[in-house]
């Protein structure tokens, strides 16, 4: 595997886990503004930060996958993956339902990461 394939599978992961949050802060934040008027942007970069690294070491894993392990059930990888990385919200003391949708949606993340790394790396 090459490194300039590594780093646009890293760059389209990045994308993808960051991207989602600055449509979503933007859409929150939307009313009609003059044009002088500058657009919020409300992200913290901890948050930019931590998704990166996330995203690098997704990419990494992938790539161990892809390259030496195998390339069936990425599906499964990823899923256990996203598991994993959700497992902590199970104990934060929470409400059930925001468990459960924050859950839902960490794991259709780390799925979605999966098939355009597999995409991009396999």
């Amino acid at each position: 595997m090459t490194l300039g394939r590594l780093v646009v599978a890293w760059l389209l992961v990045v994308l993808w886990f960051v991207l989602p949050i600055f449509v979503l802060v933007n859409l929150a934040h939307w009313k009609i503004r003059s044009a002088d008027e500058p657009i919020p942007v409300v992200v913290e970069p901890r948050f930019l930060i931590r998704r990166s690294i996330e995203a690098t070491l997704l990419t990494l894993i992938a790539s161990l996958w892809f390259d030496s392990l195998g390339s069936g059930e990425w599906w499964l990888l990823f899923l256990l993956i996203g598991a994993l990385a959700t497992l902590s919200s199970w104990f934060l003391g929470l409400p059930r339902k925001e468990v459960v949708t924050t859950g839902l949606t960490e794991l259709v993340r780390y799925v979605i990461a999966g098939a355009l790394l597999a995409w991009r790396l396999s």
